[in-house]
């Protein structure tokens, strides 16, 4: 019958969600356990919060998550900027070259950014902003699948409503912010949750451009921490890994409605 699932397909889901959840549960068990039971999972274990302490206190990770939230806040406000008002452009303006830009944004898309490393590196260099947080995150300010997904998103916007803006005498950037950006909401939040995702947990791009404590994001003062010459036990670094991952984590399960919906309503039209 339709809508129903079939046995196996029920089987292979739960299948690939334990697999899934198998790393994440023995990592919250040995953050929240001794070292000396880190890999016995007996249900008299004794429960501690001291691995967390003691992550916390032998790394900077106060300064980690300050510098994470402001690169994410960085590249996610750039990217919206930049994004809008070349999708803008793309959707509702024709000039001369435009089916060759779209193209070219487009191609950016199939080219993967391990490829520019070399040169972003060498461009990063000239202009002085190695191991800062500017130079993670201006190679991601200009996303073309930011470009491409709000394009799609405008191109659905009715003629109707910018023809009546028009009437009341507005002009192209008010029609963009009172017309276009309202109506999509959903992309926006679909959009900001993936980048956000992304920046949080990049990792190879900030451990080449980055040297000190000063300009670190988490993930690269997290490789530092568990590196084997530090000496720090299983149970800290576990520990140090689920408050790395924690603030997605509960932003997901928060809002994992909202989630899924708006990239229902962000498809492409």
């Amino acid at each position: 019958m339709r809508g129903r699932t079939h046995p196996v397909e029920a089987v292979a889901a739960w299948l690939l969600a334990l697999i899934w959840l198998a790393p994440l549960a023995y990592a919250f068990w040995s953050a929240l356990h001794p070292a000396a039971y880190a890999t016995s999972f007996s249900l008299s274990a004794p429960w501690t919060l001291e691995n967390f302490a003691r992550a916390w206190r032998q790394a900077p990770f106060a300064r980690y998550y300050l510098n994470t939230v402001v690169l994410v806040t960085f590249v996610l406000v750039g990217q919206l900027i930049l994004s809008t008002l070349a999708a803008y452009a793309f959707a509702r303006f024709r000039f001369r070259g435009s089916g060759i830009a779209f193209a070219l944004v487009l191609l950016q898309l199939m080219i993967m950014p391990d490829v520019l490393i070399v040169e972003n590196y060498r461009a990063i260099a000239k202009l002085g902003l190695l191991d800062t947080i500017p130079a993670i995150a201006l190679p991601y300010l200009a996303s073309a699948f930011g470009i491409f997904l709000l394009r799609q998103t405008f191109k659905s916007v009715p003629q109707e409503l910018v023809e009546a803006a028009r009437v009341e005498g507005a002009g192209p950037l008010v029609i963009l912010w009172r017309v276009y950006v309202p109506l999509a909401r959903p992309t926006y939040v679909a959009f900001g949750l993936v980048s956000v995702s992304y920046h949080w947990n990049n990792f190879l791009w900030p451990l080449i451009v980055t040297n000190s404590v000063e300009a670190r994001p988490l993930t690269v003062g997290l490789a530092v921490f568990g590196a084997p010459e530090t000496g720090v036990d299983w149970s800290v670094i576990t520990a140090a890994t689920v408050m790395t991952m924690a603030p997605l984590l509960i932003a997901f399960l928060l809002f994992q409605r909202q989630f899924v919906q708006s990239f229902m309503r962000a498809g492409i039209r």
